[in-house]
């Protein structure tokens, strides 16, 4: 579920720095930042001069970049380099580092849920809540074996050229083509369609899990007809939009900023009925850097300052709510997490999805390929 959004996430800062919307140093500061490394670079263990950490996350076009916000202040106060490996931290890649006895990688770039099943098989390290602050997560947001770095939504963006005298309002107005008329697009691995159909079929948000997967595909099946195209990454979305190939779309909330300001306005997004999705991090079990030593670095994570930039570069929503104050005024609305959109949204229930996810994509990809 979280390797195309990070992969979008990577995409979005080259695209910036292409239009030379950020220097090339931002842009290398950003990607350390997405990539939560310090000296990015490849290699084995023992090439290490000093103490390192190795972070595991969805690669891209790193090339050698020191992280302003992260790991350098982790450096200077630790001694020890955070490094970056680019493999992709799937759920059986990190199976397989703990098999094999000797793991090569610390940290992980990993969807809670997957964390959670990983760890109930002894397979990941438990968050030490004695070291990592958890009044520093938004309530609700701390697990036993993942820490919370950041959010993102899955939103509803709209032609606004369009239906700008009557936008949409909820997700009942995105499922209306009599009232709403034309192509949408929706997102192909599942998240967020499932519970954007319950809704528009009358389940509460209150009773939306566990999720009725026979129901939702009902809808969607029904609905087959007016999705033009379902997107897989985040800049598939941007264009179906921009395109005009759809008048409505289900899209990540980082790339609907872009969308609302790359359109000058014609395409807009709405906050109502959007699903809250959390990133983490997480301890391989038996890493080489140390428990410990990990635990002190998903500390230092929870800085507000370090993740407003998170916020300024990828507009990631920041785990630690402390940073919501830091935002300006004229920012805030495009965090997820800030309190009056977050109000208007659902959170992505990790629990369910850590038990269900495989069989019911499954079958979702059976619907949407018919």
């Amino acid at each position: 579920m979280n390797g195309p959004f990070q992969r979008d996430q990577l995409e979005i800062l080259a695209m910036k720095a292409r239009k030379g919307q950020i220097s090339r140093r931002n842009f290398n500061t950003g990607l350390a930042l997405l990539l939560g490394t310090s000296a990015v670079g490849l290699g084995s263990r023992a090439d290490a001069q000093t103490k390192e950490l190795v972070l595991v996350n969805w690669g891209g076009d790193a090339g050698t970049a020191y992280d302003a916000a992260y790991g350098k202040p982790f450096l200077e106060e630790t001694g020890i380099t955070v490094r970056q490996d680019g493999s992709g931290p799937t759920e059986g890649a990190i199976q397989a580092q703990v098999e094999s006895g000797k793991p090569t990688w610390d940290l992980v770039d990993v969807d809670p849920f997957s964390a959670e099943a990983l760890g109930k098989k002894g397979m990941m390290e438990p968050i030490d809540y004695a070291v990592v602050d958890k009044s520093k997560f938004r309530e609700g947001f701390g697990w036993d074996y993942a820490a919370s770095t950041y959010f993102f939504s899955y939103v509803i963006a709209y032609d606004a050229k369009k239906f700008g005298d009557n936008p949409p309002t909820g997700i009942a107005d995105f499922f209306d083509v009599e009232k709403f008329p034309g192509k949408r697009a929706l997102y192909k691995w599942g998240v967020g369609v499932w519970e954007a159909a319950l809704l528009a079929d009358g389940v509460a948000p209150a009773d939306l899990y566990p999720l009725d997967i026979e129901r939702a595909h009902k809808k969607l099946a029904a609905f087959r007809d007016n999705v033009v195209a379902f997107w897989g990454g985040g800049a598939e979305s941007q264009s179906l939009l921009l395109d005009g190939e759809a008048s409505m779309a289900i899209v990540w909330s980082t790339r609907a900023r872009l969308i609302e300001q790359d359109s000058g306005g014609d395409v807009k997004f709405i906050w109502k009925d959007g699903f809250v999705s959390p990133g983490a991090l997480g301890v391989v079990k038996g890493n080489p850097g140390g428990a410990e030593t990990a635990m002190q670095f998903l500390a230092s994570v929870q800085d507000p300052k370090k993740q407003l930039i998170m916020f300024e570069m990828l507009g990631q929503g920041p785990a630690n709510p402390a940073a919501d104050a830091l935002l300006p005024a004229e920012d805030a609305r495009y965090n997820p997490v800030a309190a009056d959109n977050y109000a208007q949204q659902m959170p992505i229930d990790m629990a369910w999805y850590e038990t269900n996810y495989g069989p019911a994509l499954d079958e979702y990809l059976k619907i949407i390929s018919a």
